[in-house]
């Protein structure tokens, strides 16, 4: 399962707009891909240390736990990036298969 972490807080335009792009990315993705992927939203303002981390860089979009994008998020990046992820981990599985 790939992991994609939006970090953001309530009433931040950005996040919102963040937000949409993740959703819309994910929704144009084929099935068998949007399936491998996990969406965890998470808040600075209820994680100290994500405040400490990100707060001045929100939104942030984390892929497997690795910076992908901040402050304004591409949709073809985060596509072309997710894409990447899905199938490295889809190759992982099958060597794991033999």
């Amino acid at each position: 399962m790939t992991t994609l972490t939006l970090i953001g807080k309530p009433d931040c335009h950005l996040c919102a707009v963040a937000s949409e792009v993740v959703d819309a990315v994910v929704a144009e993705l084929p099935d068998a891909a949007a399936e491998r992927i996990q969406i965890v939203e998470a808040s600075i303002q209820d994680d100290p240390a994500l405040y400490e981390q990100w707060w001045e860089k929100i939104p942030v979009v984390l892929i497997d736990g690795r910076l992908h994008a901040h402050w304004r998020v591409s949709p073809d990046r985060l596509r072309e990036a997710l894409e990447e992820a899905v199938d490295a981990e889809a190759r992982a599985d099958q060597k794991e298969l033999r």
